[in-house]
């Protein structure tokens, strides 16, 4: 069982389209890629080597796109549950003839322990059936497309597997079973009994490997303990959160770190691309890099349940990827690739049906060229809580820093797309201006830290002019509540980070008339929306709805215990990791009507809002006592 104590025991098939239900999926992670593994055993997405890179499997977004499964071929029922401390997926299929158990991994290499899980990936699949009870025959399909569908390889019979060519990406698989080609697709039906386990291997292997292989069948058992063994180390030293939340606070941890590129310390907004925030409609995004956006509640998250060490890769990743654009003149990127890109650029793959039929599916995104002058606030309260946590900042640093403080004081009364990354015409967004003021009151406190570039004075006194316009310009007497822009009176769940980032605290009357306002007209269920739509096209410029946003519901649980409503935040906090699937996962939104998750998945946000309001909780519990 997991340490969660989640698993369910009945799973619905696939619909008429082909799909899963977006909770019907867990993670696998070696901390450079990512695969998602169906509750019906079946592998339906894989990058390699990277969370960005073209993927193998594909068959989240289209059932032709490639896929790796093993299953039984009598009908059966399913639990599932991650091995404790690890991203090591157990599941279990129970049939009228036995039982059988199938243990899935990607692997580390041999040995690797504590914080240098993740370096050196070996970009290999591991799969292991064990027999528990009676005998099962299943089935295995193992079709590779890469390029997200377009190719489909040749296979080169091996006399336990094969190796494909053809096209990008080719890969060896080492198989414990018969198994035998089927133009671009290996199969195989093998019985296993109790007390027997079979193993089977699948290794990246780019052309410039002159000599790559799998695991031995016979090994692969073996080396998963490996790994099994690596993240209960990992888990072991970076366990660090102490409260009632506990297995929750540490299972999210665990799917941060599941989300970081080790080589750079980037870590991925998810694993996925344009699963959609609304069935059948066009909200479809890549989200497989790294946010400005995010960047300061990661690093508070990762401070809170994990350890510094991530923290600080990330925190170095943040400031070099940033470095290398930016200046007065010059809006701030809003996010990067994950090896630092700056230019990613977006395209649709017709070729691909999506997810239940939602097109378009899109690689890269477009609001990279975005303007959002919030990233100034974020990306400064990262180094804000860099140099409060492990000391004073080096020269380059103390640089940068002050040149995000001058761009914040100079831009701050643009218009931009805001934080929820728009599309349609730019406005003054009050969370911008809020987050530029975090920016300069950051800058204020950093400023005896700053050497020779720091201008307190100057920085406070621009400051205090945000202040005054946000009071005169960003509350709607109508709403009574701080509202999305200036001088409107739309309702946004971005003004939730008002107090979280001290703008002003929760038990303010405007700003607790805010909490209240956004808990009475923007939730359904008692979970929050973003926004809601104005005359049918959003202001996002998009058509169609969305789901509620989990981070913002976790958003209001925290303003909720900061304004001393201790009871009525924890019922939010429980209904909200109610809505986690078997294997403790969130996506990005809730669609209330049914329960059902929506958008890419797993969502770092939404596992850094849990981190971060099971923590307000605590605070709150211990004012209260």
């Amino acid at each position: 069982m997991t340490d969660l104590d989640v698993s369910v025991a009945a799973r619905p098939a696939r619909d008429a389209s082909g799909s899963l239900p977006i909770g019907e999926y867990a993670m696998l992670s070696d901390c450079s890629s990512a695969a998602l593994v169906g509750s019906d055993g079946s592998i339906d997405w894989l990058c390699l080597p990277r969370f960005d890179s073209p993927a193998l499997f594909s068959r989240l977004l289209d059932p032709d796109a490639g896929h790796f499964s093993i299953a039984p071929t009598a009908p059966y029922t399913v639990t599932r549950a991650y091995v404790p401390g690890t991203l090591v997926l157990e599941t279990t299929f129970t049939t009228d003839d036995g039982v059988v158990r199938l243990t899935d991994a990607l692997a580390f290499p041999e040995g690797q322990r504590g914080h240098d899980l993740g370096k050196d990936a070996p970009h290999e699949l591991l799969r292991s059936v064990a027999g528990v009870a009676g005998e099962v025959e299943l089935r295995l399909e193992f079709a590779p497309r890469p390029e997200y569908g377009l190719v489909h390889p040749l296979f080169r019979m091996t006399e336990d597997g094969g190796r494909t060519f053809g096209g990008p990406s080719p890969v060896v698989v080492r198989a414990g079973a018969p198994v035998a080609v089927e133009g671009p697709t290996m199969t195989g039906t093998f019985t296993v009994a109790e007390g027997q386990e079979l193993g089977f291997a699948m290794r990246w292997a780019p052309h410039e490997l002159s000599d790559p292989t799998a695991a031995n069948p016979g090994d692969v058992r073996v080396r998963i303990d490996d790994v099994i063994a690596g993240w209960q180390s990992w888990e072991a030293e970076h366990d660090i959160y102490e409260g009632p939340n506990k297995e929750l606070v540490r299972f999210s941890a665990r799917v941060l770190k599941g989300l970081s590129y080790r080589p750079t310390g980037a870590i991925v907004a998810a694993a996925t691309t344009s699963l959609p925030e609304d069935v059948g409609g066009e909200r479809n995004w890549d989200y497989r890099y790294a946010w400005i956006r995010d960047s300061s509640l990661t690093m508070e998250a990762l401070y809170i349940g994990a350890c510094s060490d991530e923290a600080v890769d990330f925190a170095s990743f943040m400031t070099s990827s940033a470095g290398g654009g930016h200046g007065i003149d010059h809006s701030l990127q809003i996010m990067y690739g994950i090896g630092g890109e700056h230019d990613l650029s977006e395209r649709e793959l017709p070729h691909l049906r999506g997810w239940r039929d939602s097109k378009p599916v899109r690689v890269g995104n477009g609001a990279w060229n975005q303007t959002q002058l919030d990233v100034y606030g974020e990306l400064l309260n990262v180094i804000a809580l860099y140099r409060e946590q492990l000391g004073e900042l080096h020269p380059e640093i103390q640089h940068f820093a002050a040149q995000l403080a001058d761009a914040a004081a100079a831009n701050w009364m643009r218009n931009d797309a805001g934080m929820w990354e728009m599309r349609g015409d730019p406005r003054h967004h009050l969370s911008s201006k809020v987050l530029c003021w975090t920016a300069l009151d950051r800058a204020v406190q950093l400023a005896p830290h700053l050497g020779e570039y720091g201008k307190a004075e100057e920085w406070a006194a621009e400051r205090d002019k945000i202040r005054e316009a946000v009071e005169e310009r960003g509350w709607s007497e109508k709403r009574q509540a701080y509202a999305q822009s200036f001088d409107s009176d739309e309702l946004d769940a971005a003004q939730l980070l008002m107090p979280l980032v001290g703008f002003l605290p929760a038990t303010d009357p405007r700003m607790r008339s805010t909490i209240d306002a956004i808990a009475d007209e923007l939730t359904e269920d008692g979970l929050v929306l973003r926004y809601r739509n104005v005359e049918g096209l959003n202001a996002d410029g998009l058509n169609g709805e969305e789901g509620t946003f989990v981070i913002c519901s976790f958003w209001l649980v925290s303003c909720l215990a900061q304004a001393g409503e201790v009871d009525r935040a924890q019922a939010l906090f429980d209904q909200l990791v109610g809505y986690a699937n078997d294997v403790g996962l969130l996506a990005e939104e809730i669609d209330t009507r049914g329960g059902e998750l929506l958008g890419n998945v797993p969502q770092a946000f939404s596992h850094i809002g849990l981190i971060i309001a099971a923590s307000h909780l605590d605070k709150a519990r211990v004012a209260d006592a």
